[in-house]
Parts: C-alpha cells; structure tokens; sequence
C-alpha cells in the first residue's frame, strides 16, 4: 500500500509542476507491430538489399522510420515513378511483390568486367533445360530471344555446345553456384551477368518458375529477351514501354524493342568502330552485290561453332547452320584485330578452336574470340621454304589436317602435333578428279567440300572420288 501511494504521489507531482514535461506515452500497438507490417517491412528491406544496395545486417532490427529506409524506399519509388514519399504505401508494396529480373536496378553485379563485348560473334551454349518445355521449343525461343537484339545491333549469335562459349544459358533453383540464389515461385525470375570473361555473359532462369511459349506462366521469349540485354551490356530502364523495364510484363507489342532499347544497343554496338575501318566501306556494297554472282569464289571455309564462315578478300559472310539469314561485313566487324584476307581456315571440333591462315602466319580463335597473337606456320613442322598455303581442312575421322599448296598437299596428326610421314603428296593422286589449284576446303559427313574457283567438288572421302559438282554461290543460297 505505501509502495502504490508513492508511485502515485510521484505521478501527481510531474503532472502538475509546470517547470517539468511529462514523458511520451508510446501504445503498446506501435512498439510491436502487427505480423503484417512485419511481413511488409521484411519484404521491403529483402527488396531494397538485393535491387537497390540497402546495407543492413540484421534485418530485424530494421524500422520503418531508419533514414536508410527511406531513403532507399525514395529511391526506388522514383525509379518506378511512383511518389517518392518514402512510405511503404499500397502501391508501393505491390510493385515490390510483382515477379521481376533479378539484376539490381541501381547496382551491377560484381562479376561484371566491361559495358560492352569487343566482337561481333558472340556464342552461347544452352546448358541445363527446363522440364516445362520441349527441348527444341527452348533452343527456337532462346534462338528466337537472341534475334532480336542481333537484328537491331548486327550482332551474330552462334549457338555452341562447348563449354566456353561466351552466354551459358541454364535453368537452376535456389543457391546454383554464383551467390545470387533463386527465390522459388514467381519473385526472382531471372538474372543476367553483363559482358566479360568467367560469367560475364552467363544468363540463369529460375526453374521453379513456370516457363511457357504463351500468356500463361512466364513467357521465356520475353524474359530471355530481356535477360540477353544484360548479356550484352544494357542496364534497366525506367520506361514502363522498354523491354529492359525490370518487373515482368506478359503483353507486348510484336516488336519486342522500343525506340530507346534499339538506341541503346545501337550506341554500344554501332558499326564500323575505330579510326581505319572507314577504309573497309567501299568494299561492302560491292561484295553484297557480288554475293550472288555466277564467278563468286572464297579465299577459306571453316565451321566455327554452329556456323559456317566464308572468307573472300577482308570481308566475311557467316550463315548460322540452322538459320536461313547470313551475317556478312568486314571481317574486322567481327573480329577487330584482324585487318587482313584469310587465306585458309580449319575447325577442330573436340577442341572447339578454329584456325585462320594468312600467309606465314595463323591466328587460334576460341569462341569466336581471337585468342593471343598470331603465330608462324611453322609451327605445324613445315619446311621452311613453305611461306603460305592455299587452302586447309581437318577430317575428324581420322584426326589428321590436311594443308594444300599448289598440287601438293601435307598431312599433319593433330594428336601427336607432327607432320605425317611421306609428305608432301601429290593432290591428284590421293583426290582424283581435283586437278586444279584449291581455294578453300570443307569437311562434313566423311565428304570434303573442295572450292575451286567458283565451283565446288564434292569429294566422297573414303570411296576417293569426286560425287557431284556445284556452284560456290549456292552455299550462300543463291
């Protein structure tokens, strides 16, 4: 009873002398908030932390009221053009629960090395697939995904099945290897690495998503598209109508690109880039128009990847093995460091390398990427008056390559790195029927593919004789 009489006596004493304030009486319900404020705020905080750098460590800790908070939330809510009051409104909640990609809109993720990749080719191998569609319903829609950046930038996209193409296309859940897990249904759908070595490129799709060709689920074309944009060195839009707006939308006009996504890709990717291409313009008209011409011939013919190379003078057409549409430019439009004719070119499939020969020396291409400096011909153990070559190609039956010059040709073991023995052969004694000097040389399906001039022998490569003649133009597909 004096312990109650005290307290109360102190109580009275604050409350009436005016030379003291009275404590703020906070209500019980705002000191603990409500499982669904909390649910909000953790939703917020997970939100910010991953799209917009919000620093914390513990997130329970976080309030609503923290300056950092808001802040962020401000950020964020400007982004999307929402008021920027700060508060996790409605509406702002709402955007934060809508299924998006996962690349931060304010930050980059650390695995990125550049804005942009220093080529023109650029590969991509799908790796792990999603149960949710037919195998070749994704590789036409990722194809189909690539195509559009590839029509508005002139880019080429070569699908490959090594493993060091520069895109790795792979459907995974959850933690898979590169510290951005997956989030389950719907939130994270996607995320993309921008340009560069390692995982510069590689593009992930969260597998516990629904993956669809329609308007049901995920449309994996829309957000394929969008994820490949990353891939190639673009960031996120604000634009409500930009294919690189963050959050997912299923309807979209038939082009996928706004304006403001083909100016961007076109400003990283504009042609005829550095101070000596301007030389190369003349050229290009003039091989266009020759493209179909009855004397087209070719200087070399490789596989590189999926696609078949064709070099004449300085320039290169690439026709994809499963597409229609042929890439052609300046060879230095797709590989810059090299600004001269290819006299010969060779493929080795099980080391995904291709070979490009000019004159006494030979540039290693990996990937459509030019690998080091070029290196002399004499490293295949030619004698050393052999100062060129007219025409190459590698048989995979039997792993040897086979280097033509003139009417004399060479055969060098891939596995042992030697020239074989006995060599240089005669042409027309090992290849009857080929009596001409060749110009480029191609091998698929135990047949050899020789250009001479404008025609093409096709040579049955274990039966030794020549099976049919065609002309070199219809390779292009005229």
């Amino acid at each position: 009873m004096i312990v109650m009489l005290l307290s109360c006596c102190v109580l009275v004493l604050l409350a009436t002398d005016p030379g003291v304030t009275a404590p703020t009486f906070i209500p019980e319900e705002r000191s603990t908030p409500s499982p669904e404020a909390q649910f909000d705020l953790k939703l917020a905080t997970d939100y910010l932390h991953q799209y917009y750098d919000l620093q914390h460590d513990l997130l329970v800790r976080v309030k609503r009221s923290e300056p950092a908070l808001i802040s962020k939330v401000k950020e964020m809510q400007m982004f999307f053009g929402l008021n920027s009051t700060g508060e996790l409104d409605s509406e702002t909640l709402e955007v934060m629960q809508s299924p998006r990609c996962g690349v931060p809109d304010v930050e980059e993720y650390s695995h990125i090395q550049s804005t942009r990749w220093n080529k023109n080719v650029i590969t991509y191998r799908i790796g792990r697939y999603t149960r949710d569609l037919r195998r070749s319903t994704v590789d036409s829609l990722i194809e189909s995904a690539f195509g559009v950046w590839a029509r508005a930038s002139g880019l080429t996209f070569i699908r490959t099945q090594t493993r060091n193409a520069d895109i790795m296309v792979e459907f995974v859940t959850y933690a898979h290897g590169d510290f951005y897990p997956f989030d389950g249904p719907r939130g994270t759908l996607a995320h993309a690495f921008g340009p560069g070595t390692g995982a510069g490129g590689d593009t992930h799709f969260d597998d516990d998503e629904r993956w669809t060709a329609g308007r049901t689920g995920f449309n994996l074309l829309l957000v394929a598209a969008h994820e490949f944009g990353h891939a190639l060195g673009l960031k996120h839009s604000r634009n409500p109508e930009s294919l690189m707006y963050p959050t997912y939308r299923a309807i979209r006009p038939t082009n996928l690109l706004s304006s403001e996504d083909v100016t961007n890709i076109k400003a990283l990717y504009s042609p005829f880039r550095g101070p000596r291409n301007w030389l190369l313009r003349p050229l290009l008209p003039r091989l266009m128009q020759e493209k179909c011409a009855q004397d087209l011939t070719f200087d070399a013919v490789t596989t590189v990847g999926d696609a078949t190379f064709f070099f004449r003078d300085r320039y290169l057409w690439i026709k994809h093995n499963v597409q229609s549409d042929i890439k052609e430019g300046p060879i230095t439009n797709f590989m810059p460091t090299i600004e001269t004719r290819i006299d010969a070119a060779f493929w080795i499939p099980r080391r995904s390398t291709a070979y490009l020969i000019h004159e006494s020396t030979f540039w290693t291409v990996k990937g459509s990427v030019v690998r080091g400096k070029p290196r002399s011909l004499s490293f295949f153990g030619f004698p050393a008056w052999v100062q060129d070559v007219d025409a190459t190609v590698h048989i995979v039956k039997t792993g040897r390559t086979l280097f033509f010059m003139h009417d004399i040709y060479w055969s060098y073991n891939e596995n042992r790195k030697v020239m074989d023995f006995g060599y240089p052969r005669t042409i027309s004694e090992d290849f009857p029927g080929v009596n001409a000097t060749i110009n480029a040389a191609f091998y698929k399906g135990d047949f050899i593919y020789f250009f001479v001039g404008p025609q093409v022998y096709k040579f049955d490569y274990s039966h030794r004789v020549v099976v049919g003649i065609e002309t070199a133009n219809s390779w292009l597909g005229c």
